[in-house]
């Protein structure tokens, strides 16, 4: 790998164990092995490859979530995303925080809008990426009382007949 792969991979490491409010320029380049020029040469600032590595992580979450389901069983696609929330939490976490520091940083807003946007494509538009917000929400949150995969499709079909 490069300087440039080896900070993607350092940055998300760091995401996950530091979050991104924690994770400085330091623990970046010393996860990666490299100086912390590197960041500025290769990202421009340490918010622009935070949000880089943040947004890869997500699509490879996404790509392991649609290898293991399949495509025509609903509930088993939302279990699997639900299931996410628990086994990928501190990924979940970072996505929050990053959202928080777009409100003041249009260079992080910019790149977490292109991720959206992606997201709704790969979910199938904006009313399932709102969903997915608001189940990470309350799995993240309270657990014990969130939906199952099977309870969202039973609601969504409920929904559907009330229209």
């Amino acid at each position: 790998m490069g300087n440039r792969e080896d900070l993607l991979a350092g940055a998300k490491r760091c995401l996950i164990e530091r979050g991104w409010a924690r994770t400085t320029v330091r623990d970046i380049a010393s996860a990666a092995g490299v100086s912390h020029a590197a960041i500025g040469y290769h990202f421009g600032s340490k918010d622009a490859l935070l949000t880089h590595a943040l947004v890869e992580a997500v699509d490879e979450l996404s790509d392991e979530i649609a290898r293991r389901t399949p495509s025509d069983e609903p509930e088993q696609r939302w279990q699997a995303l639900i299931d996410s929330f628990t086994t990928h939490r501190a990924l979940w976490v970072a996505q929050l925080e990053a959202a928080v520091q777009a409100e003041r940083s249009p260079e992080v807003r910019e790149h977490l809008t292109r991720g959206q946007r992606e997201g709704r494509e790969g979910l199938g538009g904006s009313i399932p990426l709102a969903l997915l917000t608001g189940l990470m929400m309350q799995w993240l949150l309270d657990p014990d009382h969130a939906p199952t995969g099977a309870d969202v499709i039973k609601q969504l079909r409920s929904l559907a007949t009330q229209l």
